[in-house]
């Protein structure tokens, strides 16, 4: 199975000049690339492109500083960016063109099955990548024994920092997923609960506030020093630190969750929702945005997958309309927040009635069978909030053990 294992550099300043260097030489590859296809009637296979690279050098010296892989690397990625401009064309999309890339947007380069090693020097364990050097590493977490490093990418974070990121190839097998799943949920996401689900949980959203304030506090900062100015420099760099310090938090908030459920189940359904479509409905747009679900679903798929756990995306339409007890459709407005069939009179959260419908069709689609018993008989009675704060701090794999302690606080 393959993995990312992340990790903080610590190069030294004559080395930080070097990665630099190398990172803005590849920005300018980029570019040139992209100018070259753009001018062509057809475009060229991308090996076709990649076997020009010997002939580049011969002019652009740059070019011969950087080691031959991450120029191959440079090459793919423009490609892949084309390939993605082209399958959202497909689905629907208006699209432009790729534009050129300026300092601030290209901020990484990737090597890729060779010119890089994992090395303990002097009990100190470093990065040694080819033409740059060996570079001081944090290695927080043990990369497994039986793991074959694939790929590296070395990047510049806005804040000044920089990581890398290790591609890697595990020899395991796959678990093999239950041919009768007994341990099944569904999961209805949203704002004002994150997440509810068939078991009776309902996740409370984590609360940003105060981090939002510290960002726009110090982009309002940002607005009022001189661009480019060495105290809007230093100011730039603060609001990247907020951003960071948010975007941190967020994932792993959502790291912690998805591990849960992918871990504690045999099958997990879900909504296959269009996560930027919502984003771009007028209204709340920000807070849909700030609620990270598509990440949330592709950190639950990989996770799933890992775990040999069924991970299920069913169509959205009418969950929450549909009654989860006979399936009769009944229109209801946003604003409420309750359930209440006039056909069967089953009553339950608007939320969990619409988890229990995802979870009907996730076993349907992969066709499993399972009780007739109607959430009427098998629902808890009240649902059991947890706090996103408690989530974060205990960590996944005991969210049942908390919120039992928290229903007696």
């Amino acid at each position: 199975m393959q993995y990312n294992y992340k990790y903080r550099l610590n190069p030294p300043e004559a080395l930080t000049e070097t990665l630099l260097h190398h990172v803005d030489t590849c920005r300018q590859l980029y570019n040139h690339v992209l100018h070259l296809l753009n001018g062509a009637d057809d475009i060229p296979a991308r090996y076709e492109v990649q076997g020009r690279l010997p002939d580049l050098k011969t002019w652009w010296t740059d070019l011969g500083d950087v080691h031959s892989k991450v120029l191959q690397m440079v090459v793919k990625r423009v490609y892949d960016n084309l390939s993605t401009l082209k399958a959202q064309k497909e689905n629907g999309r208006s699209v432009g063109m790729l534009k050129w890339k300026p300092p601030r947007e290209y901020r990484s380069l990737t090597y890729n099955q060779s010119g890089f090693e994992l090395k303990n020097t002097s009990g100190r364990p470093t990065l040694w990548l080819s033409k740059i050097g060996e570079i001081p590493i944090h290695l927080h977490r043990d990369i497994p024994e039986n793991a074959t490093i694939k790929q590296v990418a070395v990047k510049h974070e806005p804040t000044g920092e920089w990581y890398a990121t290790f591609g890697i190839d595990v020899d395991e097998d796959t678990p093999e997923k239950p041919e009768n799943p007994e341990r099944v949920v569904g999961i209805d996401v949203g704002i004002l609960k994150y997440a509810h689900d068939t078991d009776g949980y309902a996740i409370k959203s984590p609360d940003f506030n105060e981090e939002r304030e510290r960002l726009e506090r110090a982009q309002r900062d940002l607005s009022r020093k001189e661009h480019g100015s060495e105290n809007w420099e230093k100011q730039r760099q603060v609001v990247a630190e907020c951003h960071a310090d948010l975007k941190r938090k967020r994932r792993d908030f959502l790291h912690k969750l998805s591990n849960y459920y992918a871990t504690e189940y045999d099958l997990v359904a879900v909504e296959d929702l269009d996560a930027k479509g919502l984003i771009e409905l007028p209204g709340n747009s920000r807070n849909r945005a700030g609620a990270a679900w598509g990440t949330f679903l592709r950190m639950l798929q990989y996770k799933c997958e890992r775990e040999g756990t069924y991970f299920v995306a069913v169509d959205s339409k009418d969950t929450t309309k549909e009654c989860a007890s006979c399936g009769v459709k009944t229109d209801k407005p946003l604003w409420v927040r309750e359930h209440s069939c006039p056909s069967c009179g089953f009553e339950a959260d608007r939320d969990a009635n619409a988890a229990w419908n995802i979870l009907s069709r996730g076993l349907e689609n992969i066709g499993v069978v399972h009780s007739e018993s109607t959430p009427v008989e098998t629902a808890l009675p009240v649902d059991t909030v947890v706090s996103a704060k408690r989530v974060v701090e205990t960590g996944s794999p005991t969210l049942k053990e908390r919120t039992a302690s928290a229903v007696s606080e």
